[in-house]
């Protein structure tokens, strides 16, 4: 869904997720710097962990999509401000709920001869 060129950034810190497009994209402006309609996608947490809000812009329009966790957290970075940049795998890791920054394989590799 989202183009392989696409720039992903975390926001870091809490954000109030009762806000909507609006309220998202002035963020993106103000804090940020970004321009929300420039098709990078943002990705906010609320004070609980357990819900997540993704704004982007997919050249129609904005589009503003949530996923909330029915067990555990989302794992956000330490860091209250600024953003932190992920690749679609990580972001993809994040909305399942696991932990994008120590992802572990299940089996070790093994090399075929």
């Amino acid at each position: 869904m989202i183009p392989a060129n696409t720039h992903i950034w975390i926001v870091a810190g809490v954000t109030d997720l009762r806000r909507g497009f609006t309220g998202l994209s002035a963020m993106v402006q103000t804090a940020l710097d970004k321009s929300p309609l420039a098709g990078d996608v943002y990705v906010f947490r609320g004070r609980r962990g357990d819900l997540i809000k993704i704004l982007w812009h997919d050249g129609d329009g904005l589009c503003l999509l949530a996923k909330k966790l029915d067990r555990g957290k989302f794992t956000w970075p330490k860091t209250e401000s600024g953003t932190v940049s992920l690749t679609r795998a990580q972001l993809s890791m994040l909305c399942e709920g696991i932990d994008w920054r120590r992802p572990v394989r299940s089996a070790p590799l093994t090399m075929a001869v």
